[in-house]
């Protein structure tokens, strides 16, 4: 139950982290979403744009992590008990559910850029 309780706690950590920086590029990139706008991007390109942008990030980071796990694997048999450490399931449906936390976490950054208004990001600065 600990171990489910913490591993909620890191996906809510890791969505949030990725929430926060995936707006943060986006609003750093205000201006340049208001030229593709304006220059008559379909807001649907935007948004793809963006979320690319998130789920490639969560992306690297499942491939990494699931390396990682492969290497850390005989120093998990002793700590695990009625599975094998290299469970197929855990490794298809974790890294399936991350990406698609990731892309939920991106969509709410990628829809606010995506509908601003394309003179007013120009007059921003």
């Amino acid at each position: 139950m600990v171990t489910g309780v913490l591993g909620i706690v890191g996906l809510l950590l890791s969505v949030a982290g990725l929430y926060g920086v995936i707006a943060y590029s986006a609003a750093r990139r205000t201006r340049e979403i208001g030229i593709r706008l304006a220059l008559g991007a379909p807001r649907r390109a935007v948004l793809r744009l963006i979320l690319k942008e998130g789920v490639g990030l969560a992306v690297i980071g499942v491939v990494v992590g699931l390396g990682l796990a492969a290497l850390a694997t005989p120093l998990l048999k002793s700590l695990l008990f009625g599975m094998s450490a290299l469970d197929p399931s855990t490794y298809l449906v974790m890294p399936t559910i991350l990406v698609a936390v990731a892309l939920l976490a991106s969509y709410l950054p990628a829809r606010r850029a995506a509908s601003g208004d394309p003179m007013a990001a120009l007059r921003a600065e």
